[in-house]
């Protein structure tokens, strides 16, 4: 019999995953949980969400963005690790002048976890900070702007997670579907306060 954890780690990913279909998490995303960027990741994490805030889901985001490549460049200009356009890079310096280039891996781990921290705090409804977080995620994906019309959307004053993804582009849903999956692949979702909030979630 699977155990309780990895039945919410399935449910997790059914509910958030489109509605296409359902599938568990590719093998191969293990191979991609080294020790690479570890450092930037848990100091910026904790810098900007806390001592206790679970640092890997900006790694997560890091793989669903670039696979951790510095060098990564998308088709509409955004770049490094965390996928971030030039101009929002100019907007995040100018909020912290000691950071530098856009191309170094810790400044551009630095403005991606930065960035998540504003979209993070645009959702001060009183929601579960995973949900807050999945907003703030497809907010990065897809623009403020369009998840706050997603919201709308939704026709609900008590909105959750659930009612606002249906009203998300496909990729959007994806692509937050991908960050889960993803960490559900270290060691089926460790111990945090943040994955016990997951689990009351979608009990």
């Amino acid at each position: 019999m699977e155990s309780p954890r990895l039945v919410h780690c399935y449910l997790l990913l059914l509910i958030l995953l489109p509605s296409a279909g359902f599938a568990l998490p590719v093998e191969h995303d293990k191979n991609k949980w080294t020790d690479r960027f570890d450092h930037h990741f848990k100091k910026y994490s904790k810098r900007y969400f806390g001592p206790h805030f679970e640092w890997r889901w900006f790694k997560s985001q890091g793989i669903a963005e670039s696979n951790l490549n510095p060098k990564a460049t998308s088709p509409v200009g955004a770049r490094g690790i965390m996928q971030i356009l030039p101009t929002t890079y100019d907007d995040i310096q100018k909020a912290n002048p000691s950071f530098l280039a856009l191309d170094d891996p810790r400044w551009n781990i630095a403005a991606g976890i930065f960035y998540d921290r504003q979209l993070y705090r645009k959702w001060r409804k009183p929601l579960p900070s995973a949900e807050r977080l999945f907003l703030a995620f497809s907010s990065y994906n897809a623009g403020y702007g369009r998840v706050l019309k997603a919201v709308k959307r939704s026709k609900r004053e008590d909105y959750s997670w659930n009612d606002v993804k249906q009203h998300l582009p496909a990729e959007t849903k994806g692509y937050v579907a991908r960050i889960a999956s993803l960490m559900d692949t270290v060691d089926r979702h460790r111990d945090s306060p943040l994955r016990e909030a997951l689990q009351r979630l979608f009990d």
